[in-house]
């Protein structure tokens, strides 16, 4: 059984439910809405992608969970998840707490490669020149039928997308977007990534390498502290906004005024976004860094885990912006 250690955070009772309040009411901001529109049977060609491309449920993204190092006074029900156990304390009252040594080795090696990523991440320069050509990419040279978002219309028809497409440089370094091009459009990609180029292509200019912090925080669960993953499904939120919004999709009736990647004025407005994601990103990034590192450990620490700091760096300037750095 693990013991209680003088670094650990006790919370009583009061102090524990009231940070679990204020997660729920944050979420619920964001889970509600969604929720409604499905009870009505309503798609949502924005925000149905956090919910389902990410399969992590509404319920799921509620729950507050305090992460490692963190007791929890008078707190029984957390008992109900594996990985959380008694521990015993000086004044003789109960508390909880997640206890990493229940981690799996499968998951460790998650955790390993995790960390490597995201730490390969942080010192690879962003790139800022895709302009959000994938979302064009995904559409390229489709019937009506084909598209994913059927029932809302393109701004302009399949043979300007085409033109578009084709005298655009297209240089996608993010598989999971790569691998939704249709099959005339991967040829036009500069780079062919698969999913073990990861740590060698992820860059933090990426919009959807920096969207993926939630999937990253989430899948850590329920060891990730729950403000931590709220922080990263809000950024993954925002980003995807601007996503679709550089798409060739007119979602105007939504309140998503295009941001016109065809035109120069267009592509310095989604490079300034691509700036202002990457930045927001950086301190998620270390945040999840931290959080595995300290689980790799394995066991109840001696000293505190300190969040590393980082400095965001505008790496594009003097390099070639009209392509990704050479993964070699």
């Amino acid at each position: 059984m693990p013991s209680l250690l003088s670094t650990v955070e006790i919370l009583a009772a009061a102090d524990w439910r009231a940070r679990q309040s204020a997660h729920e009411r944050r979420v619920r901001a964001w889970t509600d809405p969604h929720q409604a529109r499905a009870a009505r049977g309503e798609r949502h060609p924005v925000y149905d992608f956090l919910f389902a491309y990410y399969a992590f449920r509404p319920a799921w993204l509620r729950r507050w969970h305090p992460g490692p190092d963190v007791a929890l006074v008078a707190a029984p029900e957390f008992l109900r998840w594996e990985e959380y156990r008694a521990v015993p304390m000086s004044d003789r009252r109960d508390a909880v707490m997640v206890e990493p040594a229940t981690l799996p080795p499968h998951r460790r090696a998650f955790l390993a490669w995790l960390r490597d990523l995201l730490t390969a991440m942080q010192t690879r320069p962003a790139f800022y020149g895709c302009f959000g050509l994938h979302e064009w990419a995904m559409v390229y040279r489709q019937t009506p039928e084909e598209r994913r978002h059927t029932a809302w219309p393109l701004r302009f028809g399949e043979g300007e997308i085409a033109r578009i497409v084709e005298g655009s440089a297209i240089c996608c370094t993010h598989f999971d977007a790569f691998r939704f091009f249709t099959p005339p459009a991967r040829p036009l990609n500069r780079l062919q990534p698969t999913r073990p180029d990861a740590h060698q292509l992820e860059q933090r200019g990426c919009l959807h390498a920096n969207m993926d912090l939630y999937k990253w925080a989430f899948k850590l669960a329920p060891f990730t502290p729950a403000e931590l993953i709220a922080d990263c499904f809000e950024l993954a939120r925002d980003i995807r906004a601007v996503d679709m919004r550089a798409s060739p999709y007119d979602l105007r009736a939504l309140g998503f005024e295009a941001i016109a990647i065809e035109t120069p004025a267009g592509r310095a407005e989604y490079e300034t976004h691509q700036r202002e994601f990457a930045q927001r990103g950086e301190p998620l990034r270390a945040r999840l860094i931290a959080l595995a590192e300290r689980l790799l450990r394995n066991s109840l620490p001696e000293v505190a885990v300190v969040v590393p700091t980082t400095t965001f760096r505008d790496e594009a300037v003097g390099n070639d912006r009209r392509y990704p750095p050479d993964p070699h």
